[in-house]
């Protein structure tokens, strides 16, 4: 015989589990693509969730040429316009961005506002209310290296400003994923792509009409030994436009690798917490 009170219980634990489930798109950083989510998807997954991994335009599989892209509004195209502009009326995501990504994540807020977007993480992220307007935009939210670095790409003729940037080969790991698996770097090693550097300086955001920025939630995912974007960087960031939460990794620049585990404890903390409601 069942007992009702236990068949309410289990409906109503039902209820909240569905209640709680949520709609992680996640955006990659500067030279990596969809691909570099591969665990971090698998964990969120594992745990309920649906997932969306974004490759920008000329990144992971998209067949741009990033020497072809000189506005921002193109490079973010598969994330606003393909996927963000197109989901159902009711439905909302919770937005995850990486490095660089953080600027497509400010993009969303801008264009679409909450009306789409219930969250936004920013790891180890460009976190700028408006984009690259002002020196002080690029010293806080660009990395700071050193040509030694980077092979400079000149698809319109050296007597023009670069088109796009290369990491080299050698240098990847120690900038990357110093802490990351050896096998995460080999992989990341073969696939990165050049960074369309035209279309990320021309990252300006005005607000889109009647949509309030601040009206979406902001948590911000620090990384203590990060070589790219700086800890001091992200500080800078986030005082500047301080977000609803910080939170803090003990790791290199690419968590997704390093720390998958924490990270999506983390994710899930932040989509859970009040300031998502």
């Amino acid at each position: 015989m069942v007992d009702v009170g236990d068949e309410q219980k289990h409906q109503e634990e039902e209820d909240v589990g569905r209640r709680g489930k949520h709609h992680f798109v996640l955006v990659h950083g500067v030279g990596h693509g969809a691909w570099c989510w591969y665990k971090v998807r698998t964990l969120l997954q594992a745990a309920g969730h649906s997932v969306t991994c974004v490759d920008l335009s000329s990144a992971g599989i998209d067949p741009s040429d990033a020497n072809a892209l000189s506005s921002f509004d193109a490079y973010d195209q598969p994330l606003i316009t393909h996927l963000l502009s197109n989901l159902p009326a009711d439905q909302k995501v919770v937005l995850v961005g990486h490095s660089a990504g953080g600027l497509s994540l400010t993009h969303a807020i801008h264009a679409l506002g909450s009306a789409k977007v219930t969250l936004a993480v920013f790891v180890c992220a460009t976190m700028l209310r408006s984009g690259f307007w002002t020196p002080q935009d690029t010293q806080d939210g660009a990395p700071d290296l050193d040509q030694e670095v980077v092979e400079l790409v000149f698809g319109e003729g050296p007597e023009n400003a670069p088109t796009s940037v290369r990491f080299k080969p050698e240098f990847q790991r120690q900038l990357f994923y110093n802490e990351s698996p050896e096998e995460d770097a080999v992989l990341a090693s073969m696939l990165l792509k050049p960074v369309p550097v035209r279309a990320l300086q021309s990252a300006r955001f005005d607000n889109g009409e009647g949509v309030d920025v601040d009206a979406v939630s902001r948590v911000y995912v620090k990384t203590t030994k990060d070589r790219v974007l700086t800890p001091e960087q992200q500080e800078n960031m986030i005082k500047r436009w301080p977000p609803c939460e910080v939170m803090t990794l003990e790791t290199d620049h690419s968590p997704f690798f390093s720390a998958p585990n924490h990270l999506v404890s983390l994710l899930l903390k932040a989509a859970s917490s009040d300031y998502c409601h």
